[in-house]
Protein backbone atom coordinates (compact mmCIF):
# COMPACT_ATOMS: atom_id res chain seq x y z
CA UNK A 1 0.00 0.00 0.00
CA UNK A 2 1.40 3.87 -0.70
CA UNK A 3 2.55 5.57 2.11
CA UNK A 4 -0.68 8.01 3.80
CA UNK A 5 -0.79 11.09 2.96
CA UNK A 6 -4.44 12.21 4.22
CA UNK A 7 -6.31 11.89 7.97
CA UNK A 8 -9.39 10.36 8.18
CA UNK A 9 -12.11 13.67 8.34
CA UNK A 10 -9.90 15.87 7.64
CA UNK A 11 -10.55 18.69 4.87
CA UNK A 12 -9.46 16.21 1.71
CA UNK A 13 -12.12 13.86 2.89
CA UNK A 14 -14.94 16.71 1.17
CA UNK A 15 -13.18 16.33 -2.07
CA UNK A 16 -13.08 12.73 -1.54
CA UNK A 17 -17.42 13.14 -1.29
CA UNK A 18 -17.13 14.59 -3.88
CA UNK A 19 -15.54 12.12 -6.25
CA UNK A 20 -17.41 9.49 -4.75
CA UNK A 21 -20.36 11.48 -5.09
CA UNK A 22 -19.54 11.97 -9.32
CA UNK A 23 -18.51 8.11 -9.85
CA UNK A 24 -21.55 6.98 -7.89
CA UNK A 25 -23.29 8.97 -10.27
CA UNK A 26 -21.62 7.43 -13.73
CA UNK A 27 -22.11 4.02 -12.28
CA UNK A 28 -25.12 3.67 -10.17
CA UNK A 29 -27.10 5.84 -12.58
CA UNK A 30 -26.00 4.09 -15.85
CA UNK A 31 -28.38 1.15 -15.75
CA UNK A 32 -31.67 3.76 -15.55
CA UNK A 33 -30.97 4.52 -18.96
CA UNK A 34 -30.67 1.07 -20.66
CA UNK A 35 -34.53 0.93 -21.61
CA UNK A 36 -34.46 3.78 -23.68
CA UNK A 37 -32.55 1.59 -26.03
CA UNK A 38 -34.68 -1.43 -26.29
CA UNK A 39 -36.63 -0.59 -28.71
CA UNK A 40 -33.43 0.11 -31.40
CA UNK A 41 -31.19 -2.91 -30.14
CA UNK A 42 -34.82 -5.11 -30.73
CA UNK A 43 -34.89 -3.62 -33.97
CA UNK A 44 -31.57 -3.67 -35.01
CA UNK A 45 -30.25 -7.55 -34.04
CA UNK A 46 -33.71 -9.00 -34.64
CA UNK A 47 -34.04 -9.92 -30.68
CA UNK A 48 -36.99 -10.58 -28.54
CA UNK A 49 -38.28 -8.77 -25.22
CA UNK A 50 -36.61 -11.67 -23.51
CA UNK A 51 -33.49 -12.03 -25.43
CA UNK A 52 -32.26 -8.11 -25.02
CA UNK A 53 -33.91 -8.24 -21.18
CA UNK A 54 -30.53 -9.95 -20.60
CA UNK A 55 -27.97 -7.17 -21.68
CA UNK A 56 -28.72 -5.20 -18.33
CA UNK A 57 -28.84 -8.76 -16.77
CA UNK A 58 -25.26 -9.39 -17.09
CA UNK A 59 -24.05 -5.87 -16.73
CA UNK A 60 -25.94 -6.01 -13.21
CA UNK A 61 -24.84 -9.16 -12.42
CA UNK A 62 -20.90 -8.17 -13.58
CA UNK A 63 -21.89 -4.86 -11.47
CA UNK A 64 -21.94 -7.04 -8.63
CA UNK A 65 -20.24 -10.56 -9.22
CA UNK A 66 -17.11 -8.27 -9.23
CA UNK A 67 -16.90 -7.82 -5.75
CA UNK A 68 -14.38 -10.43 -4.38
CA UNK A 69 -12.00 -9.43 -7.14
CA UNK A 70 -12.38 -5.83 -6.59
CA UNK A 71 -11.68 -6.56 -2.69
CA UNK A 72 -8.77 -8.07 -3.59
CA UNK A 73 -7.54 -5.78 -5.72
CA UNK A 74 -8.33 -2.69 -2.88
CA UNK A 75 -6.38 -4.99 -0.35
CA UNK A 76 -3.46 -5.49 -2.83
CA UNK A 77 -2.94 -1.87 -4.81
CA UNK A 78 -5.53 0.43 -2.97
CA UNK A 79 -9.04 2.61 -4.03
CA UNK A 80 -7.15 4.60 -6.23
CA UNK A 81 -5.46 2.54 -8.64
CA UNK A 82 -8.54 0.24 -8.56
CA UNK A 83 -10.86 3.02 -9.42
CA UNK A 84 -8.95 4.20 -12.56
CA UNK A 85 -8.92 0.40 -13.85
CA UNK A 86 -12.50 0.61 -13.55
CA UNK A 87 -12.81 3.36 -15.62
CA UNK A 88 -10.82 2.55 -18.06
CA UNK A 89 -12.70 -1.33 -18.31
CA UNK A 90 -15.69 0.73 -18.22
CA UNK A 91 -14.96 3.08 -21.14
CA UNK A 92 -13.46 0.65 -23.41
CA UNK A 93 -16.56 -1.65 -22.84
CA UNK A 94 -18.69 1.00 -24.06
CA UNK A 95 -16.52 2.38 -27.00
CA UNK A 96 -16.09 -1.95 -28.15
CA UNK A 97 -20.13 -2.27 -27.83
CA UNK A 98 -20.94 0.42 -30.36
CA UNK A 99 -19.24 -1.29 -33.09
CA UNK A 100 -20.81 -4.80 -32.42
CA UNK A 101 -22.50 -6.61 -34.64
CA UNK A 102 -24.72 -9.42 -32.78
CA UNK A 103 -26.57 -8.68 -29.49
CA UNK A 104 -24.06 -11.43 -27.96
CA UNK A 105 -21.47 -8.82 -28.63
CA UNK A 106 -22.91 -6.15 -26.90
CA UNK A 107 -23.46 -8.86 -23.85
CA UNK A 108 -19.46 -8.95 -24.12
CA UNK A 109 -18.53 -5.88 -24.30
CA UNK A 110 -21.37 -3.29 -22.31
CA UNK A 111 -22.70 -6.10 -20.43
CA UNK A 112 -19.23 -8.11 -18.99
CA UNK A 113 -16.46 -5.25 -19.68
CA UNK A 114 -18.52 -2.22 -18.62
CA UNK A 115 -20.21 -3.83 -15.86
CA UNK A 116 -16.87 -4.99 -14.71
CA UNK A 117 -15.10 -1.72 -14.61
CA UNK A 118 -17.93 -0.09 -13.15
CA UNK A 119 -17.76 -2.59 -9.88
CA UNK A 120 -14.67 -1.49 -9.57
CA UNK A 121 -14.99 1.90 -9.71
CA UNK A 122 -18.38 2.13 -7.31
CA UNK A 123 -16.57 -0.20 -4.72
CA UNK A 124 -13.72 1.52 -4.36
CA UNK A 125 -15.74 5.25 -4.45
CA UNK A 126 -17.92 3.70 -1.39
CA UNK A 127 -14.67 1.91 0.37
CA UNK A 128 -13.37 5.02 0.36
CA UNK A 129 -15.62 7.09 2.12
CA UNK A 130 -15.74 4.69 4.60
CA UNK A 131 -12.14 5.24 5.34
CA UNK A 132 -12.19 9.40 5.18
CA UNK A 133 -14.88 9.64 7.23
CA UNK A 134 -15.61 8.22 11.12
CA UNK A 135 -17.68 10.29 13.05
CA UNK A 136 -19.93 11.63 9.89
CA UNK A 137 -19.69 8.49 7.88
CA UNK A 138 -23.82 8.00 7.78
CA UNK A 139 -23.85 11.61 6.54
CA UNK A 140 -21.31 11.31 4.16
CA UNK A 141 -22.74 7.66 2.49
CA UNK A 142 -25.65 10.22 2.22
CA UNK A 143 -24.64 12.97 0.22
CA UNK A 144 -22.34 10.33 -1.73
CA UNK A 145 -25.54 8.55 -3.03
CA UNK A 146 -27.26 12.07 -4.00
CA UNK A 147 -24.62 10.84 -7.26
CA UNK A 148 -27.09 7.92 -8.09
CA UNK A 149 -29.71 10.34 -7.97
CA UNK A 150 -28.30 12.67 -10.00
CA UNK A 151 -27.19 10.20 -12.36
CA UNK A 152 -30.81 8.54 -12.70
CA UNK A 153 -32.28 12.16 -13.44
CA UNK A 154 -29.34 12.96 -16.51
CA UNK A 155 -28.57 9.59 -17.71
CA UNK A 156 -32.41 8.68 -19.35
CA UNK A 157 -32.50 12.23 -20.36
CA UNK A 158 -28.62 12.52 -21.99
CA UNK A 159 -29.42 8.67 -23.51
CA UNK A 160 -32.87 9.94 -24.98
CA UNK A 161 -30.93 13.02 -26.42
CA UNK A 162 -27.89 10.90 -27.96
CA UNK A 163 -30.33 8.55 -29.24
CA UNK A 164 -32.45 10.60 -31.17
CA UNK A 165 -29.09 12.66 -32.43
CA UNK A 166 -26.48 9.73 -32.91
CA UNK A 167 -28.46 6.44 -32.78
CA UNK A 168 -27.93 3.62 -30.19
CA UNK A 169 -24.00 3.26 -31.47
CA UNK A 170 -23.19 6.92 -31.12
CA UNK A 171 -24.70 6.91 -27.85
CA UNK A 172 -22.41 3.81 -26.50
CA UNK A 173 -19.85 6.21 -27.86
CA UNK A 174 -19.74 9.02 -26.64
CA UNK A 175 -20.98 6.88 -23.13
CA UNK A 176 -16.87 5.67 -23.49
CA UNK A 177 -15.52 8.85 -23.23
CA UNK A 178 -18.05 9.82 -20.13
CA UNK A 179 -17.16 7.02 -18.36
CA UNK A 180 -13.54 8.14 -18.43
CA UNK A 181 -14.34 10.71 -15.96
CA UNK A 182 -13.87 8.03 -13.49
CA UNK A 183 -10.09 8.41 -13.80
CA UNK A 184 -10.11 11.32 -12.92
CA UNK A 185 -12.12 10.71 -10.06
CA UNK A 186 -9.76 8.01 -9.31
CA UNK A 187 -6.40 10.34 -9.31
CA UNK A 188 -8.34 12.26 -6.14
CA UNK A 189 -8.15 9.56 -4.10
CA UNK A 190 -5.21 9.96 -1.79
CA UNK A 191 -4.20 7.14 0.76
CA UNK A 192 -5.98 7.64 4.11
CA UNK A 193 -4.35 6.71 7.22
CA UNK A 194 -6.68 4.53 9.36
CA UNK A 195 -6.69 2.50 12.47
CA UNK A 196 -6.87 -0.59 10.49
CA UNK A 197 -3.52 -2.93 11.57
CA UNK A 198 -2.17 -3.32 7.65
CA UNK A 199 -1.52 -7.10 6.69
CA UNK A 200 1.30 -8.92 7.19
CA UNK A 201 3.07 -9.01 3.87
CA UNK A 202 5.10 -12.46 4.56
CA UNK A 203 3.67 -15.48 6.26
CA UNK A 204 4.64 -16.08 10.26
CA UNK A 205 7.58 -18.60 9.98
CA UNK A 206 6.02 -22.30 10.72
CA UNK A 207 6.74 -24.08 13.86
CA UNK A 208 8.67 -27.57 12.81
CA UNK A 209 5.53 -29.51 14.50
CA UNK A 210 3.24 -27.48 11.65
CA UNK A 211 3.36 -28.65 7.99
CA UNK A 212 3.28 -26.21 5.31
CA UNK A 213 -0.41 -25.98 3.63
CA UNK A 214 -0.80 -26.98 0.33
CA UNK A 215 -0.99 -24.82 -2.75
CA UNK A 216 -4.85 -25.18 -2.60
CA UNK A 217 -5.61 -25.11 1.09
CA UNK A 218 -3.83 -21.47 0.65
CA UNK A 219 -6.45 -20.82 -2.40
CA UNK A 220 -9.46 -22.06 -0.38
CA UNK A 221 -8.38 -20.15 2.58
CA UNK A 222 -7.99 -17.10 0.60
CA UNK A 223 -10.99 -16.94 -1.08
CA UNK A 224 -12.90 -17.70 2.10
CA UNK A 225 -11.00 -14.60 3.63
CA UNK A 226 -11.81 -12.16 0.43
CA UNK A 227 -15.46 -14.21 0.62
CA UNK A 228 -16.23 -13.18 4.04
CA UNK A 229 -17.47 -16.90 4.66
CA UNK A 230 -15.69 -16.55 8.49
CA UNK A 231 -17.99 -13.34 8.78
CA UNK A 232 -21.29 -15.19 7.58
CA UNK A 233 -20.49 -17.92 9.83
CA UNK A 234 -20.10 -15.94 13.27
CA UNK A 235 -22.07 -12.92 12.69
CA UNK A 236 -25.27 -13.67 12.70
CA UNK A 237 -26.56 -9.89 11.86
CA UNK A 238 -24.46 -10.12 8.62
CA UNK A 239 -26.21 -13.67 7.45
CA UNK A 240 -29.41 -11.86 8.10
CA UNK A 241 -28.75 -9.01 6.21
CA UNK A 242 -26.84 -10.29 3.16
CA UNK A 243 -30.19 -13.02 2.83
CA UNK A 244 -32.79 -9.74 3.06
CA UNK A 245 -30.81 -7.57 0.94
CA UNK A 246 -30.06 -10.61 -2.24
CA UNK A 247 -34.01 -11.26 -1.56
CA UNK A 248 -34.66 -7.73 -2.01
CA UNK A 249 -32.26 -7.34 -5.47
CA UNK A 250 -34.74 -9.96 -7.38
CA UNK A 251 -37.49 -7.34 -7.64
CA UNK A 252 -35.78 -3.73 -6.35
CA UNK A 253 -33.92 -3.26 -9.98
CA UNK A 254 -36.99 -4.08 -12.09
CA UNK A 255 -38.74 -0.92 -11.77
CA UNK A 256 -35.57 1.25 -13.62
CA UNK A 257 -35.41 -1.28 -16.50
CA UNK A 258 -39.28 -2.15 -17.35
CA UNK A 259 -40.85 0.83 -16.62
CA UNK A 260 -39.68 3.29 -19.09
CA UNK A 261 -41.22 0.42 -22.38
CA UNK A 262 -44.02 -0.42 -19.58
CA UNK A 263 -45.14 3.29 -19.93
CA UNK A 264 -44.00 2.92 -24.15
CA UNK A 265 -46.36 0.70 -24.55
CA UNK A 266 -49.15 1.61 -23.02
CA UNK A 267 -49.14 4.47 -25.57
CA UNK A 268 -46.83 7.43 -23.59
CA UNK A 269 -44.73 9.72 -25.34
CA UNK A 270 -41.03 8.42 -25.73
CA UNK A 271 -39.85 11.28 -23.41
CA UNK A 272 -42.15 11.51 -21.03
CA UNK A 273 -41.57 7.90 -20.86
CA UNK A 274 -38.54 8.66 -19.87
CA UNK A 275 -38.92 11.83 -17.50
CA UNK A 276 -40.32 9.28 -15.48
CA UNK A 277 -37.32 7.93 -14.04
CA UNK A 278 -35.59 11.49 -14.14
CA UNK A 279 -38.70 12.29 -11.64
CA UNK A 280 -37.27 9.33 -9.34
CA UNK A 281 -33.65 10.92 -9.36
CA UNK A 282 -35.04 14.17 -9.24
CA UNK A 283 -36.67 13.75 -5.89
CA UNK A 284 -33.97 12.12 -4.34
CA UNK A 285 -30.93 14.92 -4.81
CA UNK A 286 -33.55 17.21 -2.64
CA UNK A 287 -34.60 14.11 -0.14
CA UNK A 288 -31.12 12.41 0.34
CA UNK A 289 -29.52 14.92 2.70
CA UNK A 290 -32.59 14.92 4.73
CA UNK A 291 -32.40 11.81 5.15
CA UNK A 292 -28.74 11.48 5.54
CA UNK A 293 -29.14 14.45 8.46
CA UNK A 294 -31.61 12.27 10.39
CA UNK A 295 -30.06 9.09 10.02
CA UNK A 296 -26.80 10.47 11.10
CA UNK A 297 -28.48 11.41 14.29
CA UNK A 298 -27.23 9.67 17.58
CA UNK A 299 -30.60 8.87 18.76
CA UNK A 300 -31.40 7.02 15.87
CA UNK A 301 -28.25 5.20 15.44
CA UNK A 302 -29.41 2.43 17.18
CA UNK A 303 -32.78 2.05 14.85
CA UNK A 304 -31.10 2.78 11.29
CA UNK A 305 -31.84 -1.19 10.84
CA UNK A 306 -35.59 -1.57 11.30
CA UNK A 307 -35.73 1.81 9.38
CA UNK A 308 -33.93 0.23 6.63
CA UNK A 309 -36.11 -2.73 6.36
CA UNK A 310 -39.72 -0.50 6.90
CA UNK A 311 -38.28 1.65 3.23
CA UNK A 312 -37.84 -1.91 1.88
CA UNK A 313 -41.51 -2.65 2.51
CA UNK A 314 -43.00 0.20 1.41
CA UNK A 315 -40.57 0.34 -1.73
CA UNK A 316 -42.15 -3.11 -2.18
CA UNK A 317 -45.66 -2.33 -1.68
CA UNK A 318 -45.37 1.00 -4.26
CA UNK A 319 -44.99 -1.37 -7.06
CA UNK A 320 -48.91 -2.22 -6.58
CA UNK A 321 -49.62 1.62 -7.79
CA UNK A 322 -48.43 0.35 -11.20
CA UNK A 323 -51.91 -2.18 -11.41
CA UNK A 324 -54.31 0.56 -10.99
CA UNK A 325 -53.16 2.87 -14.54
CA UNK A 326 -51.01 3.28 -17.40
CA UNK A 327 -51.80 7.39 -17.42
CA UNK A 328 -49.16 9.60 -17.15
CA UNK A 329 -50.80 11.17 -13.42
CA UNK A 330 -50.55 7.78 -12.21
CA UNK A 331 -47.52 6.98 -13.02
CA UNK A 332 -45.60 10.10 -11.69
CA UNK A 333 -47.49 9.63 -8.21
CA UNK A 334 -45.74 5.83 -8.22
CA UNK A 335 -42.24 7.79 -9.00
CA UNK A 336 -43.13 9.84 -6.22
CA UNK A 337 -43.76 7.38 -3.64
CA UNK A 338 -41.00 5.04 -5.30
CA UNK A 339 -38.76 7.62 -4.64
CA UNK A 340 -39.57 7.91 -1.15
CA UNK A 341 -39.14 5.08 -0.30
CA UNK A 342 -35.66 4.38 -2.65
CA UNK A 343 -34.65 7.58 -0.53
CA UNK A 344 -34.41 5.13 2.21
CA UNK A 345 -32.67 2.31 0.87
CA UNK A 346 -30.47 4.22 -0.69
CA UNK A 347 -28.88 6.22 2.48
CA UNK A 348 -28.96 2.80 4.66
CA UNK A 349 -27.98 0.15 2.55
CA UNK A 350 -24.46 0.72 3.19
CA UNK A 351 -24.24 2.12 6.14
CA UNK A 352 -26.08 -0.92 7.79
CA UNK A 353 -23.65 -2.56 6.14
CA UNK A 354 -20.89 -0.09 7.70
CA UNK A 355 -22.39 -1.03 11.10
CA UNK A 356 -22.71 -4.59 10.95
CA UNK A 357 -18.92 -5.69 10.21
CA UNK A 358 -15.55 -3.90 11.16
CA UNK A 359 -14.46 -1.63 8.48
CA UNK A 360 -11.04 -3.65 8.05
CA UNK A 361 -13.42 -6.18 6.63
CA UNK A 362 -16.03 -4.47 4.70
CA UNK A 363 -14.43 -5.00 1.73
CA UNK A 364 -14.34 -8.31 1.96
CA UNK A 365 -17.90 -8.52 3.06
CA UNK A 366 -19.10 -6.22 0.67
CA UNK A 367 -17.47 -8.21 -2.28
CA UNK A 368 -20.15 -11.07 -0.72
CA UNK A 369 -22.65 -9.08 -0.68
CA UNK A 370 -22.82 -8.07 -4.12
CA UNK A 371 -22.15 -11.48 -5.63
CA UNK A 372 -25.50 -12.64 -4.38
CA UNK A 373 -27.31 -9.86 -5.44
CA UNK A 374 -25.52 -10.09 -9.16
CA UNK A 375 -27.18 -13.30 -8.59
CA UNK A 376 -30.35 -11.38 -8.17
CA UNK A 377 -29.97 -9.11 -10.85
CA UNK A 378 -28.71 -11.79 -13.58
CA UNK A 379 -31.92 -13.78 -13.28
CA UNK A 380 -34.21 -11.12 -12.34
CA UNK A 381 -34.90 -9.60 -15.20
CA UNK A 382 -35.56 -12.69 -17.12
CA UNK A 383 -37.56 -13.96 -14.29
CA UNK A 384 -39.86 -11.10 -14.32
CA UNK A 385 -40.86 -11.76 -17.93
CA UNK A 386 -40.96 -15.53 -17.60
CA UNK A 387 -43.43 -15.00 -14.76
CA UNK A 388 -45.99 -12.55 -16.16
CA UNK A 389 -46.04 -14.63 -19.82
CA UNK A 390 -46.40 -17.47 -17.83
CA UNK A 391 -48.90 -15.77 -15.33
CA UNK A 392 -50.81 -14.46 -18.32
CA UNK A 393 -51.21 -17.49 -20.28
CA UNK A 394 -52.29 -19.20 -17.81
CA UNK A 395 -54.88 -16.35 -16.73
CA UNK A 396 -55.72 -16.63 -20.34
CA UNK A 397 -55.96 -20.11 -21.06
CA UNK A 398 -58.72 -19.85 -17.83
CA UNK A 399 -60.49 -17.62 -19.44
CA UNK A 400 -60.91 -19.54 -22.45
CA UNK A 401 -61.56 -22.70 -20.54
CA UNK A 402 -64.80 -20.43 -18.35
CA UNK A 403 -65.95 -19.20 -21.57
CA UNK A 404 -66.30 -22.55 -23.09
CA UNK A 405 -68.00 -23.99 -20.05
CA UNK A 406 -70.70 -20.67 -20.28
CA UNK A 407 -71.28 -21.30 -24.23
CA UNK A 408 -71.54 -24.99 -23.66
CA UNK A 409 -74.11 -24.29 -20.65
CA UNK A 410 -75.63 -21.44 -23.62
CA UNK A 411 -75.92 -24.98 -26.15
CA UNK A 412 -77.30 -27.03 -23.65
CA UNK A 413 -79.81 -24.59 -22.66
CA UNK A 414 -80.98 -23.65 -26.36
CA UNK A 415 -81.84 -27.46 -26.86
CA UNK A 416 -83.46 -27.72 -23.92
CA UNK A 417 -85.86 -25.04 -24.85
CA UNK A 418 -87.27 -25.83 -28.57
CA UNK A 419 -88.15 -29.24 -26.74
CA UNK A 420 -90.41 -27.62 -24.05
CA UNK A 421 -91.86 -25.36 -27.31
CA UNK A 422 -92.64 -28.58 -29.11
CA UNK A 423 -94.62 -30.03 -26.18
CA UNK A 424 -96.51 -26.82 -25.55
CA UNK A 425 -97.29 -26.70 -29.36
CA UNK A 426 -98.32 -30.71 -29.29
CA UNK A 427 -100.74 -29.25 -26.41
CA UNK A 428 -101.88 -26.71 -27.83
CA UNK A 429 -102.67 -29.20 -30.89
CA UNK A 430 -104.60 -31.44 -28.79
CA UNK A 431 -106.78 -29.37 -27.44
CA UNK A 432 -108.35 -28.15 -30.50
CA UNK A 433 -108.75 -31.83 -31.71
CA UNK A 434 -110.23 -32.98 -28.20
CA UNK A 435 -112.66 -29.98 -28.48
CA UNK A 436 -113.44 -30.88 -32.35
CA UNK A 437 -114.54 -34.82 -31.15
CA UNK A 438 -116.68 -33.53 -28.27
CA UNK A 439 -118.61 -31.15 -30.35
CA UNK A 440 -119.30 -33.64 -32.60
Amino acid sequence: MPQALEQADGRWAWVVLLASLVTQALTLGFPSCIGVFFTDLQRDFQATNSETSWFPSIMGAMFNGGGPLCSILIKRFGCRVTMILGGILSSLGMVASSFSTSLSQVFLTAGLITGLGMCFSFQSSLTAVGLYFVRRRPLANALASIGMSMGVTLWPLLARYLLETLGWRGAFLIFGGIFLHCCVCGAILRPVATNMDPEPKEDPPLSPKTPPRSCLATCVSTIQYHLAFDILRHNMAFCIYVTGVTWMNLGYALPHIFLVPYAMHHGMDEYWAATLMSVVGFCNIFLRPVAGLLAGRKSLAAYRKYLFTTAILVNGLTNLICTVSADFSVLLSYCLVYSLSMCGIGILIFQVLMDTVPMDRFPSALGLFTVLCGVASLISPPLAASLFMGGGFYALEKKQVKQNRQAKVEDDISEITPMQGDKDSAKKQLCPENMYVTSV
